[in-house]
């Protein structure tokens, strides 16, 4: 139990400022930052949560910071409820579904999380913790689901000394309070206070447990600072329109209850009969076509002694004239049941806040243009890589509590990345497309010669000075390569492990005439023919008459370069003469005479 108490305490410390830097052995940095708040608040001046908390220093200001802080929870809770009941709608159960459904799809390898480090073992020890321990394959897409729904979600981290987080637990959003700048002698300490008080880690204040940081992950969508420290559901754009809709709808249903049926109209003919005693008369005459039950309130009881008046009855009108008759005429119902544009409208305005495609949810089917289609799906993939993005991020912070209490402590610590795959292929294929434009234009520069190699690198890859010298050594490192996979292949050497240079060759005999010649060596024995002897055995100086004269006075004088001035010579007779036996014929026999 000591030992456990002794890795929180180093975990509170290591999670003090939510910042971990490290050093790698090259002396450069490695920086996780897991508080991304600070970017969001950089850039806007509106921020709901710094009214409510920094009211100030007084007794009242503290009093009624606490009162603000209870009144914004109060109205969280009935956003939570709002979210509740829309997610009952069809069509935004369906949107939270797609969010969960293109957030974690499996890679090629069947893997939903891609795990990037250049230590085999952290490697093999995150893959152990996600896969095995929080069994992402299953538990991601519920995550993500509570996500999108609420902008908040939160787990609770069981962490045991030299095991790391050995179980996690989904936390309500309803029971938590995030807890930001409320210790003054440590502005940048972030706690949560859970309501509920069965937690077993933590300490109790009151009636509220605390956690600290590194036990709880809290996943949030920070997309606007008026939320804050807490995140923006994705339903919440949206939550207006869908109570409009909602209303609209509603109307329309009760208008075509009302209006649908078809209703008569019985004109009687009341003759000569008194005003007075006309709806008496009527009214006898109602009663014995017509009476429906109604029930009593006050006693519930069927009442038959009288009529409602209903949209759904009929109507009796009492006409007089020689000419008007008793008669029945029959009313129509609706026939603007395809009016919807005021439903079309506000249904429209719900599907853009939700950002999901109209095809997606199996509107709009008759798209005609897949170029249409192809620019929703890569608008969409925006969104699905944001939603990505801040799931990676608490991920990453789960592996480094869970690395820490293992034993890291260098910078293999935070030397390691997590990736989600991508959905949208037509998104992957344009950047693909890109860069093979990039490449084309480069290579036709270079064919062209219109250009330097450092004018296509900072132009057109825009790449800076280190990233230009970190290139030309892995080029100069794949030609070492290259030309020692040629060696393996065609010599069976593998020069990087015996050493031999390059062309080492065996001496040759044969059509040298015994004269050894390697053109690789720089240094060649004495004895060895060289340029100067096949120079020197062709010479000649022409004398007066022109008579050739070789050195030493003969062409097949046995010199060094003679044998190769000899073995020419031999071979042009050969091939003049063919393959005839001049052994068995005359020097005189036409026969030996020499083929032009």
């Amino acid at each position: 139990m000591a030992e456990n108490e002794n890795i929180l305490k180093r975990l509170g410390k290591l999670f003090q400022s939510n910042i971990i830097i490290r050093k790698r052995d090259d002396d450069s940095l490695v920086v996780k930052d897991l508080d991304y708040s600070k970017t969001a608040l950089a850039n806007n001046f509106i921020d709901r949560y710094s009214k409510i908390m920094g009211a100030g220093t007084s007794w009242g200001s503290k009093y009624a910071a606490r009162q603000n802080r209870s009144n914004y929870d109060v109205q969280r809770r009935e956003l939570f409820n709002d979210y509740e009941v829309m997610d009952s709608d069809p069509i935004i159960a369906s949107a939270l579904d797609i969010y969960c459904d293109e957030s974690t799809v499996d890679n090629v390898e069947g893997e939903i999380l891609t795990i990037k480090s250049d230590n085999t073992k952290v490697k093999e020890i995150l893959h152990n913790l996600f896969y095995d321990v929080l069994n992402i394959e299953f538990n991601l897409w519920s995550w993500m689901r509570n996500l999108v729904k609420y902008g908040d979600f939160y787990l609770h981290m069981k962490i045991l000394d030299k095991y790391g987080v050995v179980d996690v637990k989904p936390i309500s959003p309803y029971e938590v309070v995030r807890l930001e700048e409320h210790d003054p002698e440590n502005p940048q300490k972030v706690e949560f206070e859970l309501m509920d008080d069965q937690v077993q880690s933590g300490y109790t204040k009151g009636n509220k447990t605390i956690l600290q940081s590194y036990e709880v992950a809290h996943f949030r969508l920070m997309s606007d600072a008026n939320f804050l420290p807490y995140g923006k559901s994705m339903l919440e754009s949206a939550r207006k329109v869908w109570k409009q809709l909602t209303l609209m709808e509603d109307a329309m249903m009760i208008h075509r209850i009302m209006r649908a049926p078809e209703k008569r109209v019985f004109k009687v003919d009341i003759g000569n009969i008194p005003p007075n005693e006309v709806d008496n008369f009527m009214q006898r005459i109602i009663n014995k076509m017509k009476k429906i039950p109604v029930i009593d309130q006050a006693t519930g009881e069927y009442n038959l002694r009288y009529n409602v008046e209903s949209v759904t009855e009929d109507y009796y009108l009492p006409v007089r004239g020689g000419d008007s008759g008793t008669n029945v005429e029959t009313l129509p119902g609706l026939t603007n049941d395809n009016a919807i544009d005021d439903i079309e409208y506000l249904k429209n305005k719900m599907m853009a806040a939700l950002k999901v495609p109209k095809a997606f949810l199996g509107y709009d089917e008759s798209i005609g243009s897949k170029a249409t289609l192809a620019a929703e799906d890569v608008r969409f993939a925006r969104t699905i890589e944001r939603l990505q993005k801040i799931l990676v991020s608490e991920l990453t912070k789960i592996g480094i509590v869970h690395l820490y209490t293992q034993g890291f402590d260098d910078s293999d610590l935070i030397d390691f990345t997590l990736e989600l795959q991508n959905p949208s292929m037509i998104h992957e294929q344009e950047k693909l497309e890109l860069m093979t434009q990039k490449a084309e234009l480069a290579r036709t520069f270079m064919e062209e010669k219109l250009v330097s190699r450092k004018w296509i690198y900072n132009n057109i890859f825009d790449f800076d000075d280190q990233e230009k010298k970190d290139i030309f050594e892995q080029m100069v490192e794949d030609q070492k390569q290259k030309f020692r996979f040629e060696q393996i292949e065609t010599e069976g050497n593998d020069p990087a492990e015996s050493g031999e240079k390059s062309g080492d060759e065996q001496q040759q005999m044969g059509e040298w005439g015994g004269s050894e010649k390697d053109p690789y060596r720089f240094q060649m024995n004495s004895h060895k023919s060289s340029a100067d002897d096949i120079k020197d055995a062709t010479k000649y100086e022409r004398e007066k008459y022109g008579k050739r004269d070789f050195k030493h006075g003969s062409p097949l004088h046995p010199g060094k370069g003679s044998t190769l001035v000899k073995s020419e010579m031999l071979k042009r007779i050969k091939s003049q003469f063919g393959d005839k036996d001049f052994s068995k014929i005359s020097i005189l026999n036409e026969d030996a005479v020499i083929d032009d």
